[in-house]
């Protein structure tokens, strides 16, 4: 790595790599590893939760229809007889 001109920002202050111990150095390297191995790992959830939606899209076209329940008529009130007297 070329650290004679290269910078990195932490915590908002600029560091200048070659200033940086050894081990500070290497530990820059494991952060932009990791954050390049998440990045990957975030395409490839995106991949199955899209696919994952696709199954299940697939999955309900081949269900059966359902029925809906047949909604029973209400019979109409009956009428009071006139009381008479």
């Amino acid at each position: 790595m070329a650290d004679a001109n290269q910078t990195i920002t932490i915590d908002g202050t600029e560091y200048n790599l070659a200033d940086l111990s050894e081990n500070a150095r290497n530990q820059v390297v494991n952060l932009r590893v990791t954050d390049a191995e998440i990045a990957k790992i975030n395409q490839q959830l995106a991949i199955y939760q899209t696919a994952r939606t696709a199954y299940a899209n697939a999955l309900s076209a081949e269900l059966p229809a359902q029925k809906k329940p047949a909604t029973k008529k209400r019979a109409a009130p009956k009428k009071k007889a006139a009381a008479t007297s």
